[in-house]
């Protein structure tokens, strides 16, 4: 009798209900219906938006030619294929930044330099120009 008297027990109670797998069901058909709803939407992106043309929004500052600053491969500096001194240098850039407020100057070194030497003169440039003076890059 006593195994009886464990079913009736048994029967008695109120089955469990398992809610596991009813979520992973449930988080997986949400998960689909972002997945497509992204997709769609990404695709259908677009805002009417009436944008500026270049002409209305013209700059009307006008920058200055840079002064250009050549470094020869035997070290000699130029400026305006006219070779100068350190002094000189630093005088005829104390000049342009003076009177060109927006202009900047620029350092083309000869790329068979070594780096150390282009280094070197673009500190002393820039001990006179601060952050207006740039080194010239070739992409080629």
């Amino acid at each position: 009798m006593p195994l009886n008297s464990r079913f009736r027990a048994s029967k008695s109670q109120m089955p469990e209900i398992n809610l596991v797998p009813m979520m992973d069901v449930l988080m997986t058909v949400l998960t689909f219906f972002i997945i497509i709803s992204m997709t769609l939407t990404a695709q259908q992106q677009s805002v009417n938006i009436n944008l500026p043309s270049t002409n209305t929004g013209a700059n009307t500052v006008k920058t200055p030619d840079p002064l250009v600053v050549g470094l020869t491969q035997q070290g000699i500096l130029q400026v305006a294929n006219n070779p100068v001194t350190d002094a000189q240098l630093s005088q005829q850039m104390q000049v342009y930044l003076q009177t060109n407020p927006n202009g900047v100057v620029v350092l083309q070194a000869d790329k068979k330099l070594p780096y150390e030497q282009v280094v070197q003169v673009l500190g002393k440039m820039r001990d006179v120009g601060g952050d207006r003076v740039s080194l010239a890059i070739d992409a080629n």
